[in-house]
This record gives structure tokens, sequence and C-alpha cells, in this order.
């Protein structure tokens, strides 16, 4: 069993969609989807614990070795994304039953749960493969699979968000599509392990610059930077609110996973002449992304869209550690990507409970929530005060490291951005608290208790993550750091 663990967490939920979409009873198809996504969770901790152990994990489908056949390689960057994406998963389908009973008609949710599981396999297939197309063929299950997710949101407008993604993401899937089979054509093999082999001996070729450029325009659809973000907002206040929480904590990090395997295993530009200018850029777009997406997050009159708004701001954070090109900025990036994922994950839930009271998200009516749901209102303020970095959080981890590795090249104009977009993050986070706290009860709170156990249990879990790892933070430190140190300072092996 332990040779399959790299297979595993694929492959449990890929064989779990068809089969959960056999059981008729909408409350069956939600625990076989829970069970699923456990196992999958615990497979890949066991997984994350041998790579750490022993070094990077192999798995050749069919018995056919790379470059012939199709390998999942496991190294300590995608062992820690898909111990991301599988814990979330988990977490948030085990608290999903009372928003989804609330927002999607009953012949509907057992549905719902196989494009779940289906969205799940993707991402974490993503994550996984060693081979550039198969990536393209799981980015197809996870893109789909949402666009259907989207689409079950509780009015018309979802679909006009569903329809709009799904433009973006097919535009996004072309590129890095065509991106591929620039590679395929050039070196004749579709292996990311081969193609890091083989792309070097082509010197500064123009064909492998438009492949990579072609998958990058892809990949920065697919993340939702600026200014390729405009699917994002709506897609993410239209869709059930479940799936609000899953999209916002897990399908961004895979994005950017994918950026960085493409930028530092497959084409190794941090030897290339293009390195320097693509810095620029990258920083550049991400202090935009910072600034545009807090600045827009403060003025929303809905939380829902303020917070989707905020996802741009993070991944602006992400993308301004790649763009630094250094092991520190590298190491930051990935630990903002871990942390990022309990924050949002947290404020989402806890969001996605409000709607389940109140039946809104706008402000007007969240007015004085904090009387009325204390220990989810709670939960939101912790996870939002971690998404600002303030010491003893998660959050303040992420900005610390980020603005070491800014301090470190010496680069006190981006070291000064960042801090005052932390700052914008904290006007956007107080208007809430002020909202919930400060303000007389709006009239439309309907019902005037927590939330739902299940959900809330997993609300809280998430908020004290957000604060065990501002105090114990060697997991995403130490994960990351080896990761980074792997990919720009030597041996990945």
């Amino acid at each position: 069993m332990l040779s399959q663990l790299p297979v595993l967490p694929v492959l449990l939920p890929l064989i779990g969609a068809p089969a959960c979409a056999l059981l008729r009873r909408p409350t069956l198809a939600w625990v076989f989807a829970c069970l699923v996504a456990v196992l999958a969770f615990l497979c890949t901790v066991s997984l994350f614990t041998t790579t750490w152990q022993e070094g990077v994990q192999t798995y050749a489908l069919g018995g056919w070795p790379s470059p012939w056949g199709i390998e999942y390689r496991i190294d300590l960057l995608n062992a820690l994304v898909l111990l991301v994406v599988s814990g979330i998963g988990a977490a948030i389908l085990l608290a999903s039953r009372a928003s989804v009973w609330q927002e999607i008609g009953e012949t509907r949710r057992g549905l719902f749960y196989v494009a779940c599981l289906l969205c799940l396999a993707g991402l974490l297939g993503i994550a996984a493969t060693g081979d550039a197309f198969n990536l393209f063929v799981f980015l197809e299950i996870s893109s789909l699979s949402t666009y259907a997710l989207v689409a079950m949101g509780p009015d018309r407008r979802a679909l006009l968000a569903a329809y709009n993604y799904l433009i973006m993401g097919t535009i996004g899937a072309t590129f890095i599509l065509i991106g591929i089979g620039f590679l395929y054509m050039l070196t004749g093999t579709l292996s990311m392990a081969d193609l890091g082999e083989r792309l070097p001996a082509m010197g500064e070729s123009r064909t492998a610059f438009a492949a990579y450029a072609f998958i990058v325009v892809g990949v920065c659809l697919k993340l939702a930077l600026f200014p390729l973000h405009l699917w994002l907002p709506g897609a993410y206040t239209r869709a059930p609110s479940i799936v609000t929480v899953f999209l916002a904590a897990t399908s961004t990090k895979v994005a950017l996973y994918v950026l960085i395997r493409f930028t530092y295993s497959v084409f190794h530009l941090e030897f290339s002449q293009l390195a320097q200018a693509l810095d620029t850029v990258f920083i550049a777009l991400g202090v935009i992304a910072v600034f545009a997406g807090s600045l827009v997050a403060i003025f929303e009159a809905d939380l829902k869209r303020g917070l989707a708004y905020s996802s741009v701001a993070q991944i602006g954070f992400m993308v301004i550690g790649l763009g630094i090109g250094t092991v520190e900025g590298l190491q930051a990036s990935l630990i903002h990507l871990f942390n990022h994922a309990l924050m949002k994950g947290a404020l989402f839930l806890a969001l996605a409970a409000f709607i389940l009271r109140v039946g809104s998200s706008n402000f007007s009516s969240l007015r004085g929530i904090g009387r009325r749901m204390p220990l989810a209102t709670a939960a939101f303020v912790l996870a939002g005060i971690s998404l600002i970095g303030i010491p003893g959080t998660a959050g303040f981890i992420s900005k610390w490291y980020l603005v070491l590795a800014a301090a470190a090249q010496q680069q006190w104009i981006l070291l000064g951005l960042i801090l005052a977009g932390s700052l914008l993050t904290a006007v956007y986070i107080w208007r809430f608290v002020e909202t919930a706290y400060a303000e007389p009860e709006g009239d439309s709170v309907i019902q005037r208790n927590e939330a739902p156990l299940g959900m809330l249990l997993v609300i809280v879990l998430l908020a004290l993550l957000n604060l065990y790892f501002g105090f114990d933070s060697r997991l995403p430190v130490e994960t990351a750091g080896g990761a980074a140190q792997a990919l720009l300072g030597g041996d990945a092996s």
C-alpha cells in the first residue's frame, strides 16, 4: 500500500465521484464524499511524512517509466500543496451539509458532491503529476467541475458568473495547451523532469520563450493575477457559499504551484536572461494587485464580494515573493500559500454561516451579528487579524518572511509597499468588526442562534489553526524553505 501513496490521493476522489453519482439520497452522497475526502487527506499526510523523511517519491502509471509513461513525482513543493488542498477539501465537505441544503435544491445535491469530488481529484492531480499534458487533463477536470459548481448558485446571476468563468478559463486552458504543444514540438517529451533536463541545452530558444509566455498567461488567468482577475469576483460572489470557500482556499493555490513548477523545474528561468525582466513584471503586477484588490474591498457593500477582491490582493503578495526571485522570496510565497488557505477557509466558511442564518452577505444585514453569532464572528475576526498579519498569527509569519526577502535584496520601496498593503487589509477587516459589534442589530437577522455544530467546529478549527501556526510555524516554514532551496539552490532529490 505504501508504494501506491503518490497516486492514492488522486485516485480516491476520481473513482469516488462516479460511485457517488450512484447514490440516490443526498445525505448518503454527502457522507460518502466526506469519507472519500478524509481518506484522501490521510493518504496525503502519510505521503507528506514519507517525502519529508525519504525525499522525492515517484510512481510510474502502468509500470511505464518516465519519460515513456506518466510519472507522479512528489517532492516537498507539491507535497505541501497536496496537504493544503486535501486537508481544506475534507474540512469543507464535513462542514458543508447545512449550507448546501439551504442553497441547493434537493435534486441537485447529490450531483453537487459528485462535482466536488471531481474538482478535488483534478486539483490533486495537477499537484501530483509529473507529466505536462496530464497536468492539462487534470486542469480541465477541475475547471469543468468548477463551472458546474459555480452555476449551482442560489440565483440566476450564478449562471452568468459561471459563463464568464468558463470563457476566461477556456482561454487560459488554451494558452497552456499551446505552450505545452510548443514544448513537445521542441523536445519530443512531456515529462516535466525530462523537459527540465532538455530545455537548458536549447539555449535561448525563441520557441521555449514562446512556450513559457503562453503558459504564464494561461496560468495567470487561472490564478486571477491582476489584470486577469475579472472572472474571480463574480464567481466567488454568485457561487454557493461552500463552493466559494473551496475555490478561495484551494484553486488559486494550485495555479500558483503550476506557475512555480514551470518557472523553476521546467524552464529554469533563474539562469536565464529573461529572469530579471520577469521578476520586475511579477513584482509590479503583484503590487498593483495588492492595492487595487484592497481598495475595492474597502468600499464594497457586500462582504462576500469584498473578500473576493481581498483574494486578488493576497494573490498579489504571493506573486511578489515569486518576483523577488530568491530562495527567501519563494519561501515567503509558499508560506503565504499555506497560511492563506487557512485564513480564507476560515473567513469564507464563517461568512457561509452568516449567510445561512441571515440570508445575505451585505454589511447592512450583518449589523450586530457578533452578538447573535459570537463564536462564528470571533473566528472570522481571528482569521481577519491573521490576514492583516498581526504578530501571533499565521499571517504575520507570511508577511515577516516576505519583508525579510525584500530587505535581503535591499528593495526598501517594495518593503514599504508590502507594509502599506497590509494596512489596507486592516481597514476592511475593521469595517466588519465595527459592523458586527458596534452597530445596532439589523432587522434581517432571521434566526438568532449560532451556526450548526458541524460547521461551527470546522470554522473554529480553521481559525485556531491560524493562531497555532502563528506560534509554531515549523511545518510551513521548514517545508517551504526546503522546497525553495531544492528549486533554486540545488538538486530536488
